[in-house]
Order: structure tokens, then C-alpha cells, then sequence
């Protein structure tokens, strides 16, 4: 049989696998989106949307079980580059969205007011622009009237902005742009709105009829003798050129795989809305990683002396806990070693039965026959080896064959 392959450590292993990643794909934040509380298939159903947004740097078949908890995707994240974890938690009375900062904090709490599922908002639109080629890259983040005063809305438009891939305007690839997401912020209500788009981008100052040439699909010329009547025929005029605004028309900076999108030609850009809607407004910031210091509250405001207090109480439990992990490993260093020790003094005390055994027979021989015993009776040598020191006298010549008379047939050894 072949020798099985040599294993490999798992941490040499690790280590081959990071090194092999690309620096983009490393740098880039990734993102865990799982749902806690109640069961709901809606609530699902979000949680799957959410993660379509967020592609392709997520998890976008992970499997939650019952029996998870928050610290096992936290353990899990230095592994996979996770960098944020969304979390939609339902509630007897509410839901709330929480967005955690990898792995220290901070964490944003959410009550989300009103959500629909992309499936509904597919449905609902007149022209529907769905493709999965869109997923292959990051969308870009748009951030709507966050400039307000407070340090709180800073925090939440940095970590809207963070859960993405920063882009690089001098490198990027227009082609590679396909989807957008928006976060608008109204400061009357304190609601987020956010909207997920695709993006199509078509060329403008062509008539209908050429744009269906030039991107490729079979026109019908049933009622045209030739292509050139399909062409100049009256009626056949743009619709982008009716319906488009002009704030939509750019002059295009680089070629576009799409048909008609040339560079330095103008080309108007339209949004389709893929969904899923969601309108949310920041309750709490706590500092940690769901606990800490709460930065910021929406309903509750505290006092200095107040939020003193809650930081001598937070420090206790911190000192309380290291003091806890401490003695713990105090202990099970003295365990360790208190196992030791006994196995030591075991094996101590079996060596001592034994020799205590040959005294013991040499004395109860005295005492029963009343003289001395002989010094080779009760004598036992202390070498534990197995090994023969000699061979027995017949096995001496095991491997000598044995000598035939020719004459008469008979073995016969030698002496």
C-alpha cells in the first residue's frame, strides 16, 4: 500500500491560504448579516435581501442555528476579513437593525419603522431591470443630507460609508459601477431612508430604431422594403429623449461594454429600483461591542453624575472579570500540576510495594521456620529489561541446517 499524504498543521495551513488571498479582496470590508429573536419568514426574507446588497464581500449562504450566539461569528470574523455584522432582531413589539464595527465597537442600534422586500418592489415597477451580473461588484454609496450638527450623525454616515469598498476615482472602471445605494437622512423625523437602485446607462441622440441596431436586437421589418425606411421612417423617435431629464446626460469619461456608450460621448444614466426599502431611525451608540458606555441615546439623556456612575460600574465588572479570568488560570495551573504530583507519588509508592514485598517473604520465612533464609531464595534482580542477556544452550545454532549421510540418508550433528 502508498504512504497517505504528509497532514499539514492547521495554522501552517491558515497561513498559506491568507497569504494566497489578493491584497483587495483582504483590504476589503466584509460584512456577516444574520437575524436574531422571533422567527419570521419575513424577517428572513430581509435578511437574505440585505445580504444581496451587500455582495460580494459577504456570507451570502450562512447558516444560522439556534444554538449560535453572537461571540461564534465574532470568533469567526479575523478568519474572514469580517469588518461589520448587520444584525435584524425581532421583537414582540418591534424590529430593530443593528450595525456592530468588528471587533471592538462601535454598535448602532436601529428601530426600523417600514421595510419592503425587493420581491415586492420588483413587482411593483412598470419596468423591471434585474441582472446578476450586477452582484459581481460593490455598489456605490450615496449619502444624502448628513451634515447636520451632532457628532452622532458623523458616526453613522462614517459607518455607512465604511461597510462598503472606498473608491478610487482615478482608477475606477466606470463599467464596473452597476448598482447604488442611497441613505438620506430627513432631520425633522430623525428616519434614514434607504433605497437600493441598478444602474443602466444608454446612449443619447439616437433614434429608437438605431438604438435597437446598435444594441443588438433583430428589429421588425415586415412593413420596411429596406433598412435604411426602418431607419428614416417618421414616429420611430427616442423615448429616452421624451422621458430623460438633462440633469441624467453625462459625457462619458471611458467606453462602456454596453453598446452606444462611447468615451466623450453623451449617455444618460437611469436608476431602477431593485429594492429592498428600509426606514430606520438610530436609537442608541454604545461603544463596545453591544455593551459599553452608551454614547448616544435618542429618548434617554442622562446626567454627568449619571453617566459617572455608569462608568465606575462598567470599569468594576471589567476589573471583576479579569480578576475572574485570573483565578482561573491560577487554578488550572495548580490542577495541572497537583495531577502531576500524584501520578509522581503512585508511581513512587508502587516501586516501594514492590520492594517492601521481598522483605516481607523473607521475614515471614523466619518466623515460620525459625532460621535464616538463603540468600539466593527470596533474591530478585531490580532490572525490569526483557531482553535475554544469553540465548538457551539449543537455540544457539537455530539457523545451522544439519549435516545428511550421503550413504544412508540419515541427519546426523556434529559434535
Amino acid at each position: 500500500m502508498g504512504r497517505g499524504k504528509k497532514k499539514v498543521h492547521p495554522k501552517t495551513r491558515t497561513a498559506a491560504f491568507k497569504a494566497s488571498e489578493p491584497s483587495e479582496i483582504v483590504e476589503a470590508p466584509h460584512s456577516f448579516i444574520i437575524h436574531r429573536g422571533l422567527s419570521c419568514p419575513y424577517i428572513l426574507d430581509l435578511t437574505l435581501d440585505f445580504r444581496r446588497i451587500m455582495e460580494p464581500f459577504t456570507a451570502t449562504n450562512l447558516r444560522e442555528k439556534k444554538i449560535n450566539r453572537i461571540k461564534d461569528f465574532v470568533s469567526l470574523s479575523s478568519f474572514f476579513h469580517v469588518s461589520h455584522m448587520g444584525i435584524f432582531n425581532k421583537a414582540s413589539t418591534q424590529l430593530s437593525f443593528k450595525v456592530v464595527r468588528l471587533p471592538r465597537g462601535p454598535s448602532l442600534t436601529f428601530k426600523v419603522h417600514q421595510f419592503t422586500l425587493a420581491r415586492d418592489v420588483i413587482s411593483s415597477s412598470k419596468k423591471q431591470m434585474m441582472d446578476v451580473d450586477h452582484f459581481k461588484h460593490p455598489p456605490l454609496v450615496i449619502m444624502n443630507n448628513f451634515s447636520g450638527d451632532g457628532k452622532h450623525l458623523k458616526l453613522m454616515a462614517t459607518t455607512f460609508q465604511n461597510m462598503f469598498p472606498s473608491i478610487n476615482l482615478a482608477q475606477v472602471n466606470i463599467d464596473t459601477i452597476r448598482r447604488c445605494v442611497l441613505f438620506s437622512y430627513n432631520p425633522e423625523t430623525k428616519l434614514v431612508e434607504m433605497r437600493h437602485y441598478s444602474v443602466q446607462v444608454v446612449p443619447v441622440g439616437l433614434k429608437r430604431s438605431v438604438q435597437k441596431l446598435v444594441s443588438a436586437k433583430l428589429p421588425n421589418l415586415n412593413k420596411c422594403n429596406e433598412v435604411v425606411d426602418f431607419v428614416t421612417k417618421d414616429g420611430y423617435a427616442s423615448e429616452s429623449e421624451a422621458e430623460d431629464d438633462e440633469q441624467s446626460h453625462v459625457v462619458l469619461a471611458q467606453t462602456l461594454k454596453s453598446k452606444g456608450n462611447l468615451e466623450d460621448c453623451k449617455s444618460s444614466v437611469k436608476l431602477h429600483e431593485i429594492g429592498p426599502r428600509l426606514t430606520m431611525q438610530l436609537i442608541k451608540i454604545e461603544e463596545g461591542l453591544l455593551t459599553g458606555e452608551v454614547l448616544y441615546h435618542d429618548h434617554v439623556i442622562k446626567t454627568e453624575d449619571e453617566k459617572d456612575t455608569l462608568r465606575k460600574l462598567v470599569e468594576k465588572k471589567r476589573k471583576l472579570k479579569e480578576q475572574r479570568k485570573k483565578q482561573q488560570t491560577e487554578n488550572r495551573a495548580r490542577n495541572l500540576q497537583l495531577k502531576k504530583d500524584q501520578d509522581r507519588a503512585a508511581k513512587r509508592a508502587e516501586a516501594e510495594e514492590n520492594n517492601v514485598s521481598d522483605d516481607d517473604d523473607a521475614q515471614y520465612y523466619k518466623d515460620e521456620v525459625g532460621e535464616e533464609p538463603d540468600e539466593e531464595l527470596f533474591k530478585h534482580e531490580n532490572s525490569t529489561s526483557r531482553k535475554r542477556t544469553r540465548l538457551p544452550g539449543g537455540m544457539k545454532y537455530k539457523n545451522k541446517k544439519p549435516k545428511v549421510d550421503n550413504k544412508s540418508g540419515k541427519k546426523w550433528k556434529s559434535k
